[in-house]
C-alpha cells in the first residue's frame, strides 16, 4: 500500500504550481530533506536549489516567505531564501523550508 508522496515532493509540486501561476519557470537542481522534530511538532527541513526565470522574478522571490503553499498532510511553517544570484530575468536560488506534519 502506497503512502503517497512525501513532504519534499508535495513542496516541489506546490512551488511549481505557484511559479506557473506567476509566469515563472523553475528548473530544479536538488531538494535535500531531513526529518525534524521539536517537543510538540514533527516534520522536515528542506534545502532547495533551483534556477528560476521569468519577467515577474523579483516579485515572486520577494513573496516566497508570504505565499500559502497547500501540502496535503503538512503545513509550511517557514520559508527563507538563503541565496540569490541574479542575471537578467533569471536567478539561481537557495531556499530553506520547514514543513510540519498535520
Amino acid at each position: 500500500m502506497s503512502r503517497g508522496p512525501d513532504a519534499a515532493t508535495l513542496l516541489r509540486r506546490a512551488l511549481d504550481r505557484h511559479a506557473d501561476r506567476c509566469g515563472i519557470t523553475v528548473t530544479w537542481h536538488g531538494v535535500l530533506s531531513r526529518r525534524w522534530a521539536s517537543a510538540t511538532f514533527v516534520g522536515a527541513q528542506h534545502r532547495i536549489a533551483a534556477t528560476v526565470a521569468g519577467t515577474g522574478l523579483d516579485a515572486w522571490i520577494d513573496g516566497l516567505d508570504e505565499v500559502h503553499l497547500q501540502l496535503r498532510g503538512h503545513l509550511v511553517a517557514d520559508v527563507v531564501v538563503t541565496m540569490i544570484s541574479r542575471a537578467e530575468d533569471q536567478a539561481e536560488l537557495g531556499v530553506e523550508v520547514l514543513t510540519v506534519e498535520t
